[in-house]
């Protein structure tokens, strides 16, 4: 009686100490993965602490559907001066319901009435008065809502592309390209870093002019997307967040960020569908002595045809 009651004593301690020890290895690795996460992080914060950015007037529409976020990318190409264009213009309306995302890109050609200016190119609207003037221009002519707006420069993209993808990200290159883009990137499916994405994003010299440069943009986004939810590059997100702090200018909060991110994750893969703006067959080129070449579109026409695609989206 004695013997089987020490046994199932001493049986009780080795669980016991089983548990410790597993608990113990528990925490451990909890916190390896915060002074990792720590570390990563202050290592992106200290790659972006050379960037000074700007401080934009910015006022987001009210979100009118708590599951729709609508958030304006911008990619401007500032090679120091003190006012620039932007290069890219793309909606990003984020469904949080579904996890699909509905990105629209404006042709920076597109003849825009500018609040305040006489009319010129949409990309002159940023040159002016910066991203709250450009949002209102936007939000005039398409009756479209946005909440919030983010915009980096084509050199902090690429350091990110290059944080967030170090093995580089799979496009496939529609034809040989080389000509005012830094990089030659040769025909086929090929793993582009930070500089060789941008470049394939900033291609313009084919049949398919400012048009074809929009369509590689998107594919480019959507790539990195793609690479970025790769499970193998989750290691990179801490400093990522870090970096993104000085390379990338925007309204939204740290823990926004964050948020963001956490919900995509948790959701599942990104599903993400594409519009250009001006549509097909809704717009002409034209000529303006204070903007020079553009696009003439149909404004009704365009705008009904945002209003379908984004379907449910204000």
């Amino acid at each position: 009686m004695d013997e089987s009651r020490h046994s199932y004593v001493r049986k009780k301690k080795r669980k016991l100490r089983k548990g410790r020890v597993f608990f113990t290895i528990l925490i451990l690795l909890a916190i390896t993965a915060i002074i990792y996460s720590y570390t990563q992080y202050k290592e992106g914060q200290k790659l972006a602490s050379n960037t000074v950015q700007k401080t934009e007037q910015f006022k987001g529409d009210t979100q009118t559907k708590s599951n729709i976020e609508n958030i304006l990318l911008l990619g401007v190409d500032s090679r120091g001066e003190k006012k620039s264009r932007t290069d890219s213009m793309i909606l990003v309306s984020w469904d949080k319901d579904t996890n699909d995302i509905k990105m629209v890109s404006f042709m920076r050609d597109i003849y825009a009435n500018i609040p305040g200016y006489q009319s010129y190119k949409l990309n002159t609207a940023y040159y002016l008065d910066g991203v709250q003037l450009l949002k209102d221009t936007l939000q005039n002519t398409f009756d479209v809502e946005i909440n919030h707006y983010a915009l980096i420069d084509f050199k902090s993209f690429e350091k990110l592309v290059d944080i967030v993808a170090p093995n580089g990200v799979e496009v496939y290159v529609d034809h040989d390209m080389s000509q005012n883009i830094g990089v030659s990137l040769k025909k086929g499916k090929q793993k582009l870093n930070g500089k060789e994405l941008l470049g394939f994003a900033r291609f313009r010299h084919d049949n398919l002019g400012d048009f074809g440069r929009v369509d590689r943009q998107q594919k480019a986004l959507e790539a990195l997307k793609k690479e970025a939810f790769s499970p193998s590059n989750f290691k990179n997100y801490p400093k990522l967040l870090g970096a993104i702090q000085g390379y990338v200018q925007t309204d939204m909060t740290n823990s926004q960020e964050l948020g963001y991110l956490f919900t995509a994750i948790k959701e599942g893969n990104l599903s993400i569908h594409r519009l250009t703006i001006p549509v097909e067959h809704s717009y002409n080129y034209g000529y303006y002595p204070q903007a020079g070449s553009v696009l003439d579109i149909n404004v009704d026409q365009n705008k009904k045809a945002l209003e379908k695609f984004l379907g449910s989206n204000p």
